[in-house]
């Protein structure tokens, strides 16, 4: 029946199509129907079908009729003019003086035979050589083309043909004539000889075909009423096949219990959702009438569990970028709720500028505020259904933008001077007569004495050395987002060792990650800040380089005397910070191997081992130990035949080699990621520029005018400065950013504690089934 229902559907659907007809969709979802209304459905389905198919036959039987007719009719009327034309007074007199009067009167009159048909156009030269060939040019060919088109009754595509006759004498070569007919699919009919029976064929012909068109079109409005009647609730009907028919492969996954003559299927749900089911069951056994209640029960397995993460229309979006790089294990920690904050916001640190963030935001808030419509337009472009399923990510990548664009106090490439500048700016009217470049002191306070209240101060956007402070700034902002970032990945490892009871990943492996990390790369951190509150306008000449000193703090070397250090006891502290980092990663790469090995005998002997009162394998504990030997003991006793657990293999070097890969990997990683944040840095100088590039280029010029014709001309630069912005900075500057967001997630966060080995969890939705997302 499911075979049957979906071939009927198929056909219904294709004959709708056929005949453009739009398919009414009124919104309505009825349930899954009960196995008699599905006969009842069959049957509407058979007798559409049955219908359909009587429909077209007899349509198609009079489409080829009416061709018939119609090539009989240009036949008719094209012969006559051929017979008019070789009838002609003035080509009998000319061929009877070109013959001997003695031979007129001996010889018989010649008789020639001839037949009339149509082919189609392209075949017609072709045609002519074989007839010339074959009958050695003794037939004599006339052709004329049917101007208007003909359409085939088998295909419905419109083709155009030409109507012939061939005149010529014997039998013989009449049998050539229709064999070659034949072989190029011309069409022969009888056409009369004399021109009174031709006339009297055409008008009869000329009635059929009027009687025939009426009924053609009579048929054409059956049909089309039988069609528009069945699109109307062709929806319904294919929402209630598609339900049964997953319903029906559902059942066909459960196992049958022939002596219970019951159903049992195992399937994985949410345990929040148990209720729900609950109810379900309860519901479906009412509703079948069924005395036998639905049991659930809730079983114990080995098996791991699919991963599933519940969302919304906000938060799918982020969801599915951590899913993008890998389905999480089960109960492994989910990137998703962080990625929400992190993703827009290191967007935002490369997209910086309050103007572009203004109008990313507006176009997304279309989006969101207009989603229910747009939903209901159901648009096919995958571009746009890309851009709308990540509304959500795009709104508050814009706002961010706008955060950033204020702290960079960046506006479209102009900074915005709301409160005034704290540098000293009196005006030196003979300074700046005779100099064209300022050079301000600062240690000469302006309108603030301290910071500026938010952001840069706009006197930077006119200096000429404003690359070279905002080179210094953000290359030092990207590094510490970057830290602290890696730093927070890291801290998640935590939780999941923790929640997989794996105490041995934290003393080997969180605790010297961490330490690694934050001796060599939070103290770079720690100095950047220290540098910014220690020197000041007056000591800021004096201050040494932070990249050099961290380069000498690998190679030991403190008597450097182009670069001061930063603090007292800097040596000291330095080397012991390199001599913890060094010290972790023996940590990592040896004894964590060495202590695996040492529980891999543990697991085998059943023993464990006590450190410090603390439990530091992932072995069984003394109870779980007792637990197993008896089960091991009275599974063996119960039957001889059952084969022995298989053993854990434990192979030293392979583990070896897996932790020095993930050492040397974590090591090197968190120098080459901490160089990879620097992408902030170049990204966000690149917008910058390009922006500046931008205005300058295309703005400065409709500016630089002051007449009417400026304002003209003003207008058209406008426009073309708009489109550049939207097409430059907006999308191709935006994706950009958006990439190199995607990549410092997959790569520099998550891989500190993210997996991704797991499997997602699917479930039965209707709404999935009906969208298409789920293949049938």
């Amino acid at each position: 029946m499911d075979k049957l229902l979906h071939f009927y559907r198929r056909f219904v659907e294709k004959e709708i199509k056929k005949a453009n007809i739009p398919m009414v969709d009124t919104g309505e979802n009825p349930e899954v129907p009960l196995p008699r209304d599905m006969i009842d459905l069959e049957a509407t389905f058979e007798k559409l079908e049955n219908e359909l198919k009587e429909i077209n036959t007899n349509q198609e039987a009079l489409k080829k009729n009416f061709l018939e007719l119609t090539e009989l009719k240009h036949i008719l009327r094209r012969t006559q003019q051929f017979f008019d034309e070789m009838e002609d007074p003035n080509l009998l007199e000319e061929s009877s003086t070109l013959m001997d009067p003695a031979e007129v009167g001996t010889r018989p009159p010649l008789r020639l035979g001839f037949v009339a048909g149509v082919i189609s156009r392209e075949r017609i030269p072709t045609f002519e050589r074989m007839l010339w060939r074959v009958c050695r040019g003794n037939v004599f060919l006339r052709q004329a083309d049917i101007e208007d088109s003909l359409e085939d009754p088998a295909t419905g595509d419109q083709v155009y043909k030409s109507v012939f006759i061939i005149f010529f004498q014997g039998d013989q070569l009449k049998t050539r004539v229709k064999k070659i007919c034949e072989g190029f699919r011309a069409s022969l009919y009888p056409c009369p000889e004399t021109p009174q029976e031709r006339k009297e064929m055409a008008a009869g012909v000329a009635t059929r075909i009027d009687d025939l068109q009426m009924v053609l079109n009579q048929t054409e409005d059956h049909r089309q009423r039988v069609l528009q009647a069945a699109a109307k609730t062709v929806r319904v009907w294919f929402i209630k096949v598609r339900k049964m028919k997953a319903v029906y492969h559902t059942l066909n996954l459960c196992n049958i219990d022939v002596t219970q003559k019951c159903l049992i299927a195992e399937v994985w749900c949410p345990v929040s959702d148990m209720d729900s089911i609950q109810f379900a069951l309860r519901r479906g056994t009412e509703k079948s009438g069924s005395t036998v209640p639905s049991i659930l029960n809730r079983m114990q397995t080995k098996q791991t569990p699919p991963t599933f993460n519940k969302t919304n229309k906000f938060t799918s979006g982020f969801q599915n970028i951590v899913d993008a790089y890998g389905i999480g294990n089960y109960r492994e920690m989910n990137p998703a709720p962080y990625t929400i904050i992190t993703f827009p916001f290191l967007f935002a640190v490369m997209f910086g500028d309050l103007g572009h963030g203004v109008l990313m935001t507006c176009a997304a808030l279309y989006l969101v505020l207009r989603e229910s419509r747009l939903v209901a337009q159901k648009n096919d472009n995958e571009m746009f259904s890309m851009v709308f399923a990540g509304r959500y990510i795009i709104l508050l990548m814009g706002i961010f933008s706008i955060y950033t664009g204020i702290i960079y106090n960046d506006c479209f490439s102009k900074s915005l001077n709301l409160f005034g500048s704290g540098w000293s700016v009196r005006p030196m009217f003979q300074t700046l007569d005779e100099n064209k470049v300022l050079q301000l002191d600062p240690a000469v306070r302006g309108v603030f004495n301290g910071p500026y209240p938010i952001g840069i101060d706009p006197i930077w956007n006119i200096a000429t050395n404003k690359l070279t402070f905002l080179n210094s700034f953000k290359m030092k902002m990207s590094v510490i987002l970057g830290v602290i970032h890696m730093l927070f990945g890291v801290s998640l490892s935590l939780f999941n060792h923790l929640y997989f009871k794996k105490p041995l990943n934290i003393y080997l492996g969180f605790i010297p990650e961490i330490v690694f990390m934050a001796s060599l790369f939070g103290y770079l951190v720690i100095l950047v800040f220290y540098k910014w509150l220690a020197y000041d306008a007056h000591t800021s000449r004096n201050a040494p380089s932070l990249l050099i000193a961290f380069i000498n703090m690998f190679l030991f070397n403190y008597n450097d005397p182009t670069n001061q250090p930063l603090y007292r006891g800097q040596m000291v502290i330095q080397t012991l910070l390199v001599l913890i980092a060094l010290a972790c990663v023996p940590c990592m790469l040896i004894v964590k191997t060495l202590v695996l090995r040492r529980q891999y005998l543990w697991k085998k002997n059943l023993g464990t081992q006590n450190f410090g009162g603390i439990r530091v394998g992932n072995g069984p504990t003394e109870d779980q130990a007792e637990i197993i030997q008896h089960d091991q003991l009275s599974q063996h006793s119960e039957n001889d035949e059952h084969e022995a657990p298989e053993e854990e293999v434990f192979n030293f070097g392979d583990v070896a080699v897996h932790q020095a890969i993930h050492t040397i990997e974590y090591c090197l990683g968190c120098i080459s990621n901490t160089a990879s944040y620097l992408r902030l840095w170049a990204l966000s100088l690149a917008h910058a520029q390009l922006s500046e590039v931008l205005w300058t280029m295309v703005m400065h010029l409709g500016l630089s005018s002051r007449s009417f014709g400026g304002f003209v001309v003003l207008s058209i630069i406008f426009g073309a400065f708009a489109v550049l912005t939207v097409c430059i900075l907006l999308i191709m500057e935006g994706l950009s950013a958006f990439l190199h967001a995607l990549r410092l997630h997959w790569v520099e966060f998550q891989n500190k504690f993210y997996v991704g080995q797991g499997f997602k969890f699917l479930p039965f939705t209707f709404e999935s089934i009906l969208e298409g997302r789920f293949e049938d």
